[in-house]
Formats: C-alpha cells, structure tokens, sequence
C-alpha cells in the first residue's frame, strides 16, 4: 500500500488536477478541459480503489468491513441515486424529443399539405386569369368589329346623304323643267322668250382655283350685275308696267326682289357649303385648307345650286311683304326669269374672297352721292329717299356699283301714307281670284316664308 500510495504522491496528480481546474476556470467554456479533468479524476478515482482493496486485504486498524459500511457506502448511494436520476432524466427528456419530433412532423405535413392547397389555388386562378384574358381579347376582336361596323354605317349614312342631295338636285331639275314647260305653254309671248340655263355638267378643278381666279370671277359678276340692271331689270319693268299702272309700285317690287334673291342665295350658299364642308371635312388630306377646298368645290359645281328653291323662297317672302302689291291676273312668278339671274349672280358673289354683297336701304334715309345715283323723276333738291329703285353692290362696306334711288320732298311722310293705302290695295287683291295659269304657282307662294328678310319699313 506504502508504495501504491508513494506512486500517487509522486506522480502528483492532485497538483495536475488542481492546476487543470483553474485553467478551466479561466476558460470555462472549453469543454475539452472538462474531459481532461474527468479523465484525470477517474484515473485518481481507480488508483484510491486499488489502494484501499490492498489496504482491505492487509488487515490492520483500518482494515475491515465497517469502515466500509460506514464511510464507502454511504457515499457510493447518493451516486446511484443519481446515475438512476440521470436515467430518468434521459428518459424524460428523450420522450420530450420524440414528442417534439412528431410534431415538428405534424407541422411538417400539415405545411406541406397547405402549400399544395395554395399551389392548387395559384393553379386555379393562372387558369380562370388565361380564360379572363381570352375574353378579353374576345371583347377586343367585338369590339373592333363593332367599330369597323359602324364605320361602314358612317359611310351609308354619307352616301345616304349624297343620294339624297342628287334627288333634292334632280327634283329641282323637274320643277324647272315643268315650269319651263309650263311657260312654253303660255299664251304670252313674255314667258315663250323665257330660256333657263340648263345645269352644268359636273367637272373637277385644281387646287387653289378659287383664290387665283379671285378677280377675274369678281370682275366677271360685277359685270353680269350691271347688266342684270341694264336689261333684265328694264325688261322686267316694261313687262310690269302692261298690269300696273303706278310706275313707284313697278320700282319697288323690282327692288324688293333683288333684296330677297340677294337674301335667299346668301341663304342657300351657307347651307350648301355647310354640307359641303361636312362631306369634306371626312377625307380631307389635300396640300390646301378645307376652306379652300370647299370654296374650290363649290366654284366647280355651281350647277348643284337648287336656284329654282330659291326662286320660291324669294316669291313667298315678296307674297308677305306689306310694301307691295299687285293686281289679281298676275303673280310676282311673272318676274322669275330676274329672280332667278339675281339668285344665280348673288350665289357666285358669295364664293369670292371677301364675298360682295348689296347695301341695305330704307325708305325716308339720308340720301348718300356715294351709294346711288337719283332717278331721272326725283325731286334734285330732296334730302331723303322716297324709295330704291335699285340697290348699290358693296365690298367690305365700299360702294362698287352705285344703285339708283328716289328723291322727293316729304318722303317720309309720303312713305307712311302709301304704305297704308298699299294694305288695302293687298287685303283687296288677295280676296280676288288669280289667273289659271298662275293658280299651281300661288298654291306654293302663298305659304309665309320661314326665312324672312330685314323688311324696308318706313
């Protein structure tokens, strides 16, 4: 035993014990000193129980079995108390584990479950969002369809429209022809000289015609205008003057028709080249405006002019106008044939640029030397205006023809008598009864004009 325990003491391995405690202590967390110590500790442990079995079996006073009992038992119990302890602990502890295993795998299962329920819905809703789509580009290919449609419909409602214009054109056409044929039926010699233009055929012009024959069509009308007043304006009074005596009457009516052809065309001009604009405006792509290309239109196809429309309208504003009156065997048709120049004359006037037009006059105005010239009968030391004999061209609120006027002392007073003695002569005319020949002509005129003109009121 002596040498057992020499052994022990000089292979210090309390002291290497010691020293590998406070090294741990230092550095507590290095785990492999703690193996070290428990090495050294189980080797210390198995030299102490190799020395006491020697000491047991050499006897002496520290030998035997109640030392034993009393010291080494006791002490060996708690440590299997606590090796039993540790069992139960790892056994704990390993239910635990596998407790939490399964249900990490119930976990598991269940995520993998709900991710394949929402892979399942993605897939549902990929494919109800490839169906929208379709749809959609279904609408799409309706919808294009529907426009292409209802472009097509544009374009019947256009052509439509042209068809009606060439039947409105054509009717005019008729009317005229029946009204000339009409005339040559006449007994009177007046209507067999009466010749209407014929419509012109339709032909095509260059761009920018309008504005580079400007002038010479304005020169041209201003001319065609003087000699509406040179001859159809003398023939149109000589023709009156065989039904009606008071030779004022026969100036005013001739007047009064100028100013209602002159407001009739102008009429005429802005619902043709409003149509013409609309038509157009559709597919207009020329180097030129689209007022220039409407005005070039218009220049080509004057002959689309329905003037016989206008011939009426001026006939049924004539027909209400108090300032004039005429006898019960004629009617203002009689003087068609200048209605119808006038019409034809101020409806070109429009297409210049500026257009010309006439000047507005008045009974009992201030007599102006720049305006009109006096009629050889006026009185030449008047200041007013009796009445108009003919009206003055303007441009621009420039004279360019100067018409022709009545000059007389107490016109105005004059004016506001005959004017009153002309409702009577009226309401007395109209009772009567007109000629056969005239009666399909009045049928017409006698309707009140929905286009009415500034009336000369005294």
């Amino acid at each position: 035993m002596a040498d057992s325990l020499r052994r022990l003491i000089s292979a210090e391995s309390g002291r290497v014990l010691q020293e590998k405690l406070e090294s741990w202590y230092r550095n507590y967390e290095n785990l492999n000193r703690c193996c070290e110590i428990l090495e050294l500790s189980s080797e210390i442990q198995g030299q102490l129980f190799a020395i006491l079995n020697e000491t047991s079996r050499e006897g002496g006073q520290y030998a035997g079995v109640e030392t034993i009992k009393t010291r080494l038992l006791p002490w060996l119990v708690p440590c299997f108390s606590c090796s039993s302890s540790g069992r139960i602990f790892e056994t704990t502890l390993t239910q635990d584990l596998i407790e939490k295993e399964r249900q990490l795998r119930e976990l598991s299962s269940n995520q993998d479950f709900q991710l394949q329920e929402l892979q399942e819905e993605l897939t549902s809703t990929r494919l109800k969002l490839n169906q929208v789509q379709q749809d959609l580009k279904i609408s799409h290919a309706k919808e294009k369809d529907a426009q292409k449609k209802l472009d097509c419909l544009n374009d019947y409602e256009h052509q439509i429209q042209m068809l009606k214009d060439k039947i409105s054109i054509l009717d005019a056409e008729k009317s005229l022809l029946q009204s000339r044929l009409a005339r040559s039926r006449s007994p009177s010699p007046r209507h067999r000289e009466n010749k209407s233009l014929s419509p012109l055929p339709l032909r095509s012009c260059p761009p920018g015609r309008a504005r580079r024959t400007n002038a010479s069509r304005r020169a041209c009308l201003i001319t065609r205008f003087g000699d509406i007043y040179d001859h159809r304006r003398l023939d149109a009074e000589t023709f009156l003057k065989t039904y009606i005596s008071d030779v004022e009457m026969v100036h005013r009516i001739i007047y009064i028709a100028a100013v209602e052809s002159f407001h009739a065309a102008k009429m005429a001009y802005r619902q043709f080249k409003l149509r013409v604009t609309e038509t157009l405006s559709l597919g207009h792509t020329g180097p030129e405006s689209l007022e220039d290309a409407v005005l070039d239109y218009i220049i080509a196809h004057e002959d689309l002019y329905d003037v016989q429309a206008s011939v009426n309208e001026v006939i049924r504003s004539m027909n209400i106008n108090p300032k004039v009156s005429f006898p019960p065997e004629i009617d203002f048709i009689v003087i068609s044939t200048l209605i119808r120049e006038l019409c034809r004359v101020a409806f070109s006037m429009q297409t210049l640029v500026p257009p010309l037009d006439i000047a507005f006059g008045i009974d009992g105005e201030l007599f102006s030397e720049t305006k009109y010239h006096r009629s050889f009968d006026s009185d030449f030391t008047a200041a007013l205006v009796a009445y108009h004999v003919w009206p003055a061209l303007m441009e621009n609120d420039i004279v360019i023809v100067k018409g022709e006027a009545v000059t007389k002392r107490g016109a105005l007073w004059s004016c506001r008598s005959r004017s009153r003695n002309t409702n009577r002569t009226r309401s007395c005319s109209r009772s009567r009864s007109t000629s056969p020949l005239l009666a399909h002509h009045l049928s017409r005129s006698l309707s009140p004009s929905p286009l009415r003109n500034r009336c000369l009121r005294c």
